[in-house]
């Protein structure tokens, strides 16, 4: 329900009402009387005091609205334009921000820096001691002075008086017992407070101590835990490490699970990525044809290469992380999945790297000492882009286009798998998944499983190991063994983790490569099995130089030589 600007909702007139002129009352009030009896002329008078005022006046009211009120939607529409705008163009500084502060370096979480150090303190030589007891004075225990027995009698007269001399000599004896009692009490009662205080002293030092001591004793434990590869051990370190690497960014969280596969040496983190919204879809706010405020959206490519950006900067922080941890040298790689979540919908993979020991070396971005982050002038109109340094190659900064940041380089340095399109959302495959601990060969990153099957075969006896092509399922390598070794000369290793059975057309063409590389051997290895006809290929005469490993022989294999199951695949 509307009310006339110029009464209440109970129909009273307000002040304003009752201060119009007698005129413009009168006025008012035949409008209103107007409208009761004709309701067809009512909407034209609802146009307010100057409709009614012009018609008073016996002038024609403007048609429409004059050019004062025109002016003044105009500039309340540009107001609440570039209102929008600076909110907009807030959300893209807050983005730079956070691209600012992923990029960050990160600080070592290992177990030499966790120690603690506590050095108890010695008891303070002016240490407050509890309040002692007052000495006793004179001045409480002397009697009063017996009255002058006439006005003009000198004091030392009445100091004679002998009743009160035997109460002066009585106080006398009590004062000085009182006051031997109480230096008594002093002796005893400062020296025992004084220790006492001493004794408490230490006490809380040493239990100072004695708890930094303990924390040190329980690192110690879990770093001799931590070289034996327990996966607890593992596991709780590094997803200190990924924590303390998430505090730059707390305003978008983003945690990451660490497992630790003791048969690979392997990490695998899921890390969680930021929500889609995370990421400004506008660029901004104009002025409609119509006067009224207009999204201006930003370009979806924009959009999906600016929030890509940030994930690969967090990706990297977690790779970062894992390898500043690592200072024992016990990880042979890290396995990172990125993952969108969502409510009600399932987890979707946007990204995936696959690092080996020596690949995570180079997740560390290249700043300017003037930039860490290398965001130079990320600031700006909302949407705009950086600067162009020449005319080859932009700026970097917020805006500059995917092919050119470095943390997306750096990523398919690494070979990673990175979603074309997270607004999407297009998912990748992750190169290897944290199911178990014990893992089964389908789970197994492609950089896991060519270091199981080396480690196996180099403890088979076989060395110089030299990979020559490798792919998500699999790898071919030679690979030579001494003479006095179980698995003496050259060999071509082809190994593959197949669902289906092995056909005979790939013993073949390993009897070539065998050929072909001057090898006297070929060892042909996969975790599934080998089919009918290329059981029966490898027993006839001309490929006895081709020895075959079927799933339970690398089973066995990794329970022999490594002491570490393998899931069946």
């Amino acid at each position: 329900m509307q009310h006339s600007p110029d009464s209440r909702p109970d129909g009273t007139p307000s002040a304003a009402s009752s201060a119009r002129t007698p005129s413009a009352q009168a006025s008012s009030a035949r409008a209103s009387a107007a409208a009761r009896t004709f309701p067809e002329a009512a909407e034209p008078l609802q146009a307010g005091f100057l409709a009614t005022l012009f018609r008073d006046l016996g002038a024609e009211a403007p048609d429409g609205p004059s050019e004062e009120d025109t002016v003044a939607v105009h500039a309340r529409a540009a107001a609440l334009t570039h209102h929008r705008t600076l909110t907009v163009q807030a959300e893209h500084e807050h983005l730079a921000d956070l691209l600012r502060r992923a990029a960050l370096p990160v600080s070592a979480m290992d177990f030499e820096s966790q120690l603690r150090s506590y050095e108890p303190r010695p008891f303070p030589a002016d240490a407050d001691l509890p309040p002692v007891e007052a000495e006793p004075r004179w001045a409480d225990y002397a009697p009063p002075q017996p009255p002058a027995a006439a006005p003009d009698e000198p004091a030392s007269r009445r100091l004679l008086d002998s009743g009160y001399q035997r109460e002066l000599a009585q106080a006398r004896l009590r004062h000085q017992r009182d006051l031997r009692e109480w230096r008594a009490r002093q002796a005893e009662g400062a020296a025992a407070e004084s220790r006492a205080a001493r004794a408490a002293h230490e006490e809380t030092e040493q239990a100072k101590a004695r708890a930094v001591r303990e924390y040190n004793e329980s690192l110690e434990e879990c770093r001799r835990a931590y070289r034996l590869s327990e996966p607890a051990a593992v596991e709780s370190l590094l997803e200190r490490a990924l924590a303390a690497a998430e505090v730059a960014t707390r305003d978008i969280p983003s945690p990451c699970r660490a497992l630790f596969r003791p048969l690979t040496r392997t990490a695998v983190l899921d890390l969680d990525l930021p929500p889609l919204d995370v990421v400004p879809s506008l660029s901004g706010y104009r002025l409609a044809e119509d006067g009224t405020p207009e999204a201006v959206p930003r370009a979806p490519a924009e959009r999906s290469s600016d929030y890509l950006r940030l994930a690969a900067r967090l990706a990297l922080r977690a790779l970062q992380a894992a390898d500043a941890v690592d200072t024992e040298g016990i990880l042979a790689g890290v396995v990172l999945n990125g993952w969108l979540r969502r409510p009600g919908a399932d987890p979707v993979c946007l990204l995936s790297v696959d690092a080996d020991r020596d690949a995570l070396a180079r997740t560390r971005l290249v700043a300017d000492p003037a930039d860490p982050a290398g965001l130079a002038d990320p600031a700006g109109p909302a949407g705009a882009r950086s600067p162009v340094v020449d005319d080859d190659e932009p700026a970097p900064g917020v805006y500059a286009d995917a092919e050119h940041d470095e943390a997306l380089l750096r990523l398919r340095e690494l070979s990673a798998v990175v979603t074309p399109d997270p607004y999407g959302p297009v998912p990748v495959v992750p190169n290897g998944t944290a199911g178990a601990t014990v893992p089964a060969p389908a789970e197994l990153s492609p950089n896991e499983f060519a270091q199981l099957v080396r480690e196996l075969l180099t403890r088979g006896g076989l060395g110089s190991w030299s990979v020559r092509l490798r792919g998500p399922i699999g790898l071919v390598a030679t690979a030579e063994g001494t003479a006095d070794s179980a698995l003496p000369g050259r060999w071509v290793v082809w190994a593959s983790r197949n669902t289906d059975p092995v056909a005979e057309d790939e013993v073949r063409t390993l009897a070539e490569a065998v050929r072909e590389e001057g090898a006297e051997r070929g060892l042909r290895l996969t975790t599934g099995r080998f089919g009918e006809a290329a059981l029966d290929l490898a027993a006839e005469e001309g490929y006895r130089r081709i020895h075959l490993i079927d799933g339970e022989g690398v089973r066995e294999l990794s329970r022999t030589h490594l002491g570490l199951p393998l899931a069946a695949g």
